[in-house]
């Protein structure tokens, strides 16, 4: 059958166009027809995607957003608002742990009442980790002072975020706006999307430059304070304004999606009501379950039964007063949130549909509470007719005899409890004793003697095989290659990224020793955490039960990236001088996340934030040397090592091990392959890191008590190679050594070369 295209798309008043794409596409989009001034942003799933593509659209010269790099959320947030506060249009995405890393933030960008839009893809705040959506990031917002708009699909992805520039800037609002999605729903589902033909046509919209008039770091003619010290009643007062315009925002909002209905011929009233005009049982819905929930109505309907849906496009301002009228004759309303508000009796959702009831007079309307969908758990109509029949039944015995539950969990069988797959290993097998370190009195320094690597062969794996790493993952060769070196026990602490992911799906996990984990930006301090117990708990005789044959080794794991956004607690860790070693295995981006580049990404690399194209050629700054930069906090012993030279990598982690148990904190760091992302052969990994070394890239040293020793020297023994001889192992720099991009080869090839220089000079010399 023919589809007549004028019944199935929207039709306005302007030209538009109709693309095939997903939540984060869209979002992407839009901001990329706005063309933003400045996005700070920090890779987390399941928003990465925005960025990724206006990278991507940067990349080939279709916009000229800054796109910025942070170190991490919470850094992203600092980025956006400093950008705000001089005078241009700013942009931000974010989900989950992420933005709850940024949440003291959002209350200063809204305090002081600059513009912002921020996407919201909206993902489980969780530990254990889960990554799928639900709201219970979202439930975090409500209390930040920033309007918020929701997103039922790709569609209200597009164009709520052209509706929230406009709110944002209006006179009557002037306040941050967040912009919600469902996480891996709406973020990553392809739709059928219409949006504005052309870029004049959305500056006709929403202003082609921000409104004149507001508060403007950059103008020196009018210098103003930004976020000064306040008392009462002062305080109390700017709070009062923003309220105002926070309640403002309901009114600003329902006028500019009319003016966008005339544009568009897309409508988004405050409240999606279906079927809601006789309607005696309801249910409310947010964003993606509200598009399945509307199958339901019409089934319900075809059986009799007057059912119907609400789902709110905005619920900051909580739109109170029109949901007491949808619900005026309703007998009763299931309310579904997709997250708890631990404690409160209900989400917050449903406590807020309350108090709007009990507010405008209705004692007569019975609400059910449902926590649902947590996780990013699916949500079909079949779990829709069981949230109606909540209503129904309530309407039928006239009370409601749950009104708070979960639903769809699964209650506990005690004889299904996760059983012990792994046996301990044996401390017998661990401490072989064939490797032997000893201080050396006359130099400060340790001796150390390693047996031949054959012989070291029996020390069981760390980590036991079966786990989900890409082929050819350096990761764990790398990781076992430096465990050999260690003799004993160890606690291991891992930060969320590849090497934690891939071996702890539960309920199983390919730790064979003690795992805990934590997020990037606080496993350093975590860490510092157990140590200081377990050596306080030694000195009450506390640990004599628990048949300990030596002390602990405690092991830090950080990649992916980890060693941007955990830079400060590992900092602080190393102030402090815990005896534990943090080991950085450095794949030179977020491979976790997919593929982004982190401050380790060399210059020149292609990532999937630092494409390549006309208009760019992969990533803009240097590398940071984390080695050096940990060296510099004067703790005992740094080394970096590769698997391409595992005698010397052994030797280190013997080292590493006698620091970290007798005199404080180590710092390490290996390169390791990542055949996805760098797109590479599987099996060329070793080699790749090998030539890595060989170039001066990547060189091998250790930092003892402050004295740097070059452990190897391809100049010494004739083995150096030209930097693009390394590049050209790997598809992700290849495009380095053509002649369009030889400037930022040449700037690449001088600071490796210099920062070589460096090195070898402190080899010299022991002051250096």
């Amino acid at each position: 059958m023919a589809i007549e295209i004028k019944k199935e798309v929207s039709q306005g008043t302007v030209e538009q166009r109709i693309v095939y794409e997903s939540g984060n596409e869209m979002a992407a989009y839009a901001a990329h027809q706005i063309n933003y001034h400045i996005m700070g942003y920090f890779p987390i799933s399941p928003s990465t995607e925005v960025a990724q593509f206006l990278d991507l659209m940067k990349a080939n010269g279709q916009h000229d957003i800054k796109l910025i790099p942070a170190d991490g959320e919470h850094g992203s947030a600092g980025v956006c608002y400093g950008a705000s506060t001089a005078g241009g249009r700013v942009f931000n995405a974010t989900s989950a742990n992420g933005y709850l890393y940024m949440l003291e933030q959002m209350p200063v960008q809204s305090g002081t009442r600059f513009p912002m839009v921020m996407n919201l893809v909206c993902r489980s705040v969780s530990g254990p980790l889960d990554i799928h959506g639900d709201h219970s990031d979202l439930y975090y917002a409500l209390n930040t002072g920033w309007p918020i708009l929701m997103c039922r699909d790709p569609q209200a992805v597009y164009d709520m975020n052209i509706m929230a520039l406009k709110l944002a800037e209006d006179p009557e609002v002037r306040l941050p706006v967040l912009v919600a999605s469902d996480g891996y729903f709406t973020s990553h589902q392809k739709r059928r999307v219409q949006t504005f033909a052309n870029r004049e046509d959305v500056h006709a919209f929403v202003g082609e430059r921000p409104p004149t008039g507001f508060a403007d770091t950059l103008d020196r003619d009018h210098p103003i304070t930004v976020g000064p010290y306040m008392n009462e009643p002062d305080y109390i007062n700017n709070c009062y304004q923003q309220s105002v315009a926070m309640y403002n925002a309901e009114h600003v909002y329902d006028r500019i999606r009319q003016e966008y209905a005339v544009l568009t011929g897309r409508d988004y009233p405050i409240l999606d009501l279906y079927r809601m005009e006789d309607a005696e049982v309801a249910v409310f819905l947010m964003n993606s379950a509200s598009e399945i929930i509307k199958d339901v109505v019409d089934q319900l309907r075809a059986q009799g039964i007057k059912a119907g849906s609400i789902a709110p496009n905005m619920i900051r301002p909580f739109p109170q007063k029109a949901i007491a009228e949808a619900l005026k004759n309703v007998k009763a309303v299931t309310v579904g949130d997709r997250a708890d508000s631990y404690g409160g009796h209900g989400g917050n959702m449903v406590n807020e549909i309350k108090a709007a009831l009990f507010t405008h007079g209705n004692r007569d309307t019975m609400v059910i509470s449902r926590i649902y969908g947590l996780g990013g758990k699916d949500f079909y109509a079949e779990d829709g007719h069981n949230l109606f029949r909540f209503a129904i039944e309530a309407v039928e015995k006239g009370k409601v005899e749950v009104p708070f539950d979960y639903y769809g969990h699964t209650p506990g069988d005690p004889a299904k409890a996760p059983k012990r797959v792994l046996n301990p290993m044996k401390y017998e097998d661990l401490k072989t004793g064939l490797i032997t370190v000893t201080p050396d009195e006359a130099t400060g320094k340790l001796n150390v003697r390693i047996p031949p690597l054959r012989s070291l062969t029996k020390k069981p794996k760390r980590i036991a095989p079966g786990h989900g790493a890409c082929p050819g993952c350096g990761i764990f060769s790398g990781l076992e290659l430096f465990f050999k070196g260690i003799e004993g026990d160890i606690v291991a602490l891992f930060h969320t990224g590849c090497a934690m992911v891939v071996t702890t799906g539960y309920p199983y996990s390919a730790h064979k020793a003690t795992y805990i984990h934590n997020l990037f930006q606080n496993g350093a301090a975590t860490l510092s955490g157990v140590v200081e117990m377990f050596w306080e708990r030694k000195r009450r005789g506390e640990l004599d039960e628990l048949n300990l044959k030596d002390d602990f080794t405690f092991v830090m794991i950080t990649g992916d990236g980890g060693m941007d956004i955990g830079m400060g607690p590992a900092i602080g860790a190393a102030l402090r001088n815990h005896k534990m070693i943090i080991l950085e295995y450095d794949n030179e981006g977020y491979m976790n996340t997919g593929a982004q580049l982190s401050y380790s990404t060399p210059m020149g690399h292609r990532t999937s934030t630092s494409n390549v194209g006309s208009k760019q050629g992969g990533k803009v700054f240097h590398h940071k040397d984390t080695a050096q930069i940990m060296a510099a906090t004067h703790i005992p012993y740094v080394f970096t090592g590769s698997e391409a030279f595992p005698q010397d990598l052994v030797r280190k982690a013997a080292k590493a091990q006698w620091y970290g148990q007798n005199e404080g904190l180590v710092y390490g760091k290996i390169l390791i392959a990542c055949p996805l992302n760098w797109l590479s052969e599987d099996q060329q990994g070793s080699n790749i890191v090998g030539a890595a070394v060989d170039s001066c890239f990547f060189p091998l040293y250790e930092v003892e008590h402050g004295v740097t020793n070059i452990t190897y020297n391809p100049e010494e023994k004739s083995k150096k190679i030209p930097l693009s001889d390394w590049l050209k192992t790997m598809g992700k720099t290849k495009h380095m050594t053509k002649p369009e991009y030889e400037e930022s080869y040449k700037l690449f090839e001088d600071e490796v070369e210099r920062r070589w220089n460096m090195l070898k000079a402190k080899h010299e010399s022991p002051y250096l």
